[in-house]
């Protein structure tokens, strides 16, 4: 006669919780993965993100670009915007040639009045000009979030449309930055120094994402020293909160300008910076200067103009 078992029976699944229990845990792992990487937003994969949905929603004809896994790449700049359709298109290859610098000045200054008027009407986009350089004024909320300085979607369309305008034309660029006088301490920003620059520097670089050539352009921040009215109100501070775009006629305007600033220097102490170099240049041809020349050997030469 079998021998019945003594004690007691064990208990089946008794332990099968822990399963549920470590899924439990691992899912709750991967939502505060996912709520961590939400939580800071990288713009320039939010942008082309951005215009990948549009390209599936707004029909056929846009086309998108995959959304980038390691550096920042911005999207085409092809896009058919609003602004852009105020003037004929330019078609590559077929850029009609400019009769110098001065008269391209002219012609700059009424393309941009006619292309932007609803914006000057707005007052947020200004432009003034003489025969030495044009000066195209815009907000700084036009561009930027407030302590930013990424250049907002909102912008793009009117970056493009600059750039647009400015491709044809040889003339060097120079693009200020220019902050009220509210203080800012951040980890990218310790002061309006660096953001002034740093907004500067990104209408530059969407300006040449966009077709400008590199070459042309120059960027440079006033922070808030160089005020156009007083910081005592809002509407003063919101009018000093600008960037810039300094259209000049050569290169010899754009290094006298970017000493001083454009808004401080007239265009009688431009032309007579100009004129002194030109005398210092004419000088030293007509009687080259004695130089002082180590050789190889580590005796001394010397001799008069440029050594070769």
């Amino acid at each position: 006669m079998a021998r019945r078992f003594q004690g007691r029976e064990p208990q089946v699944g008794s332990d099968r919780w822990i399963v549920s229990y470590a899924d439990f845990i691992t899912l709750l792992l991967a939502f505060f993965v996912v709520m961590y990487s939400i939580s800071s937003v990288n713009e320039g994969k939010y942008r082309v993100l951005s215009d990948a949905l549009s390209g599936i929603f707004l029909g056929p004809e846009r086309s998108f670009d995959p959304v980038p896994v390691g550096d920042l790449s911005l999207r085409q700049p092809n896009r058919d915007i609003g602004l852009l359709d105020q003037s004929p298109e330019l078609q590559p290859g077929r850029i009609e040639p400019v009769a110098d610098d001065a008269q391209a000045l002219v012609q700059i200054q009424s393309d941009a009045k006619a292309r932007f008027q609803e914006l000057i009407a707005d007052g947020e986009l200004s432009i003034s000009a003489n025969k030495l350089w044009i000066e195209i004024e815009i907000g700084s909320g036009v561009l930027f979030a407030s302590g930013s300085a990424t250049p907002s979607l909102r912008a793009d369309p009117l970056l493009e449309a600059l750039a647009t305008l400015l491709k044809p034309y040889p003339n060097p660029l120079h693009v200020e930055g220019y902050t009220d006088n509210q203080p800012i301490q951040s980890k990218l920003y310790p002061s309006n120094w660096e953001l002034s620059a740093a907004r500067a520097a990104g209408v530059v670089r969407m300006l040449a994402h966009f077709g400008v050539e590199p070459e042309r352009m120059a960027a440079v921040g006033y922070a808030q020293y160089q005020p156009t009215v007083s910081n005592l109100s809002a509407r003063g501070r919101s009018k000093n909160r600008r960037v810039v775009i300094i259209v000049s006629r050569d290169a010899g305007v754009q290094r006298a300008l970017s000493g001083h600033g454009s808004g401080f220097i007239s265009e009688d102490a431009v032309e007579t910076i100009l004129q002194q170099r030109r005398e210092i240049s004419e000088a030293a041809v007509a009687k080259p200067e004695v130089q002082r020349i180590e050789t190889e050997s580590g005796g001394l030469l010397f001799t008069r103009g440029e050594s070769q």
